[in-house]
């Protein structure tokens, strides 16, 4: 089995895999499970996590090649840290290598993520009450607020950057089309590109080695998609489209990719209320992983009244819609990166795409507090939340569990009863 596996990976760039290679593979794809189980934190805590374990410790490639692989990533649509490591797998092993490391890192999260979604529409569909999720919505407010406030303190470096921020939180909170967060990015990588004279001339000559195999599967499967969704009217085929669509138009991220889907999943499609999205936006904080594995929840809840096997079905499509563009772009982009990332036009852009993404996760927040309600409860659990996340550095995973605990206290052991009859209540709510 595990000689087949092998055999698997070989490839034209690596027409044959010796013993040494076999180990090192498996030594990688060990590596790649244990990052999938421990990564807590997002994108930004990824790197450092495949800074200390693949740079320094296994030294299958040096930190300025990780920063720029992650680069990269950040100038394409998809998943960032899914996409860096699935192009450090193709930098040592091939595309077969990075197609199984893709997998490997992201069964965990998304496994976890789906059962929680089934978990949740069984407690509705029993009529259990799932109001001991109540703190689960501030916590999630935090949670992207502190999102969003992290992501500028490290991206914006200068006024036109400041500026367009806050250009994309006026125009996208007053405008919730789908489309207008491609449109904001593309917009602001244009109006920073144009100023590309000024960075430092490092192009050459060169041709580009391009394989174009990928870009044609990337394009083929969204219009193979869109075309068969609207002849077949199938749910799971439309779903799979939404997301693939989706996957192939956002930059920025886990972070970028809430408000992109509240807007089409809650706002207009109506596929699961704000709360159940919230609460599930918290448990995606509380797992190792990609964020991207969302979806897999939002599936789940999209195919609520087609059985388990339906809702199985809405998992496995979204997650494989959500991850597959990303990942053929990254197959595309990899092998002429090192001619693009001399090009001062992409350099430039970044700065306005970086901007723009920062302005989006501000939205979200702005988005996910109008609903909920303005309580003394609600508002400490989130400031608490923001609090804890920057001073500190207790994992989301806990600060979840306790919003959970409480939520179970709160509702089912007569807290709040208790509460008012000393008369206390009143003085912390």
């Amino acid at each position: 089995m595990a000689k087949s596996v092998y055999n698997l990976l070989a490839t034209p760039d690596h027409p044959e895999i010796t013993t040494r290679d076999k180990i090192r593979y498996r030594i990688f794809l060990n590596d790649v499970w244990i990052l999938a189980c421990t990564s807590f934190g997002g994108p930004q805590i990824h790197l450092t996590m495949f800074m200390q374990l693949l740079v320094d410790k296994r030294k299958y490639l040096t930190s300025s090649e990780l920063i720029e692989l992650n680069a990269l990533c950040s100038v394409l649509p998809g998943p960032t840290s899914t996409q860096t490591l699935t192009a450090t797998a193709f930098k040592i092993g091939g595309p077969r290598l990075a197609f199984l490391t893709l997998i490997i890192w992201i069964t965990p999260a998304v496994a976890l993520m789906t059962f929680a979604a089934l978990t949740l529409v069984q407690l509705q569909d029993s009529h259990i009450s799932l109001s001991f999720t109540r703190f689960l919505q501030p916590i999630a407010v935090g949670f992207v607020t502190h999102a969003a406030f992290r992501l500028a303190s490290f991206t914006i470096k200068s006024n036109a950057g400041m500026a367009l921020m806050l250009c994309t939180v006026m125009v996208s909170f007053y405008y919730h089309s789908p489309w207008i967060t491609p449109f904001l990015i593309l917009t602001g990588g244009a109006l920073t590109a144009i100023r590309y004279k000024n960075l430092q001339k490092t192009e050459d000559n060169k041709p580009f080695d391009i394989h174009w195999i990928n870009i044609f599967l990337f394009f083929g499967v969204l219009i193979g998609a869109a075309v068969l969704g609207q002849v077949t009217n199938w749910k799971s085929i439309r779903l799979f489209e939404n997301f693939y669509r989706n996957g192939s138009l956002i930059f920025g991220g886990g972070q970028v990719l809430i408000p992109l889907m509240f807007n089409e999943f809650v706002t207009f499609k109506h596929y699961l209320t704000q709360e159940e999205f919230l609460s599930g936006y918290a448990f995606v904080q509380a797992l190792p992983g990609p964020v991207f594995a969302f979806t897999s929840y939002l599936g789940v809840f999209a195919m609520r009244t087609e059985g388990i096997t339906g809702q199985l079905l809405g998992s496995a499509v979204s997650s494989a819609g959500i991850f597959l563009p990303g990942t053929l772009l990254i197959f595309f982009v990899y092998r002429f990166w090192a001619q693009l990332k001399r090009y001062r036009v992409v350099k430039a852009s970044l700065e306005g795409i970086n901007a723009v993404s920062c302005g989006l996760v501000a939205t979200a927040a702005l988005i996910l507090i109008q609903p909920m309600e303005i309580s003394k409860t609600n508002v400490s659990y989130m400031i608490g939340t923001f609090l804890l996340l920057y001073f500190t550095r207790v994992p989301g995973y806990l600060i979840v569990f306790a919003g959970l605990l409480s939520g179970f206290v709160y509702d089912y052991l007569g807290l709040q009863q208790m509460l008012a009859e000393i008369e206390i209540y009143p003085l912390l709510f």
